[in-house]
C-alpha cells in the first residue's frame, strides 16, 4: 500500500474501522480504511486516492485494511495494449445492437427495479437485495466526483445500467447491475468493452476496475482483460491471467 504522506495533499484524515465479516471472502473478517471528509475529496483528489487503490462506494472513501491479509488486489486495464480475445469479440457482436445512453446521476423507478432484480437473481442473501430506495441512491447516487450514469437499451427495453467516474488518467469502474433473465447474455463484458473504448474516444489510458480477489469466483471475470495491472506493495504491477505478478514471478524464477 501507498504510504499516507503520498496521497493528496489536501487536509484529509484517514481513520481504520473495526474489523467486519468480509464481503468477499465470507470466512474472513475484514478492515477499511477511510479517507475523510468526503466533501474534500473532489475528482483530482480522488483519481490520487484510485491510484493509491481506493475505490468509493457512494461518498465512503476506503481500501482494504485487513490484518495478515493481501487478497484485495487493485486493478486496471492498461487501454492502449488491450486487445479482446475472440470470446470477448463474440460479446461485442452479441450486443452491437445496445444503445449507450449517457446522464448525470439521477434516480429513476425502473433504474431501482431492475437493480433489485439483479440482486435478487444474481446476488441473494448478500443485503443488497432487500436494499431500500435510499439505500438505493446513497449507495449509487452520491458522489462528489465526475460520475456518469450510463443506459443501456436494447429494442427500447432497458438491459443494463452502469455507474462510473471519469477522472483525470482513467474512467473508474463503480457499479454495474442488469436484467438477469436473458438467455445467453453477456452484459458484464460488454460493458467493460464499451468502458475500455470510452476510455479511448476521451484518451484515458486506463480503466480501474475496483478490487480483483483470485479466491473469489464472481471478481475471476477481471483477469480474462489483458493487459491487466495489480497495485502491489504500493507499484502498479502487470498480472497475468492467473493475478501472477510478471515481474515477482521472473524473480522468483
Amino acid at each position: 500500500m501507498s504510504r499516507l504522506n503520498d496521497l493528496p495533499a489536501l487536509v484529509l484524515q484517514f481513520y481504520t474501522t473495526a474489523s467486519y465479516p468480509c464481503s468477499y471472502l465470507p470466512e474472513k473478517l475484514a478492515r477499511s480504511q477511510v479517507a475523510t471528509p468526503s466533501h474534500l475529496i473532489d475528482t483530482n483528489a480522488y483519481s490520487e486516492l484510485v491510484q493509491a487503490g481506493f475505490r468509493r462506494s457512494g461518498a465512503f472513501t476506503y481500501r482494504p485494511d485487513c490484518n495478515h491479509c493481501r487478497a484485495c488486489v487493485p486493478v486496471r486495464i492498461i487501454v492502449d495494449e488491450f486487445t479482446p480475445t475472440r470470446s470477448q469479440l463474440r460479446v461485442g457482436k452479441r450486443h452491437q445492437h445496445l444503445v449507450a445512453i449517457q446522464h448525470e446521476l439521477h434516480y429513476h423507478p425502473d433504474h431501482y427495479a431492475l437493480y433489485l432484480r439483479y440482486q435478487v437473481q444474481r446476488h441473494c442473501g448478500g443485503g443488497m437485495d432487500c436494499d431500500s430506495r435510499e439505500q438505493y441512491r446513497h449507495f449509487l447516487l452520491q458522489s462528489n466526483v465526475n460520475s456518469r450514469l450510463i443506459e443501456f437499451y436494447e429494442n427500447g427495453q432497458l438491459r443494463m445500467v452502469s455507474i462510473v467516474d471519469e477522472l483525470p488518467d482513467g474512467i473508474s469502474s463503480v457499479y454495474t447491475f442488469f436484467d438477469p433473465d436473458i438467455s445467453g447474455a453477456s452484459f458484464g463484458t460488454h460493458n467493460i468493452l464499451w468502458q475500455i473504448q470510452q476510455c479511448r474516444v476521451l484518451g484515458l489510458p486506463y480503466l480501474y476496475l475496483g478490487y480483483w480477489v483470485k479466491q473469489n469466483r464472481k471478481m475471476s471475470y477481471k483477469a480474462n482483460f489483458q493487459p491487466l495491472q495489480g497495485l502491489i506493495s504500493g507499484q502498479w504491477r502487470v498480472l497475468d491471467s492467473n493475478g501472477t505478478d510478471y515481474e515477482q514471478s521472473s524473480i522468483d524464477n
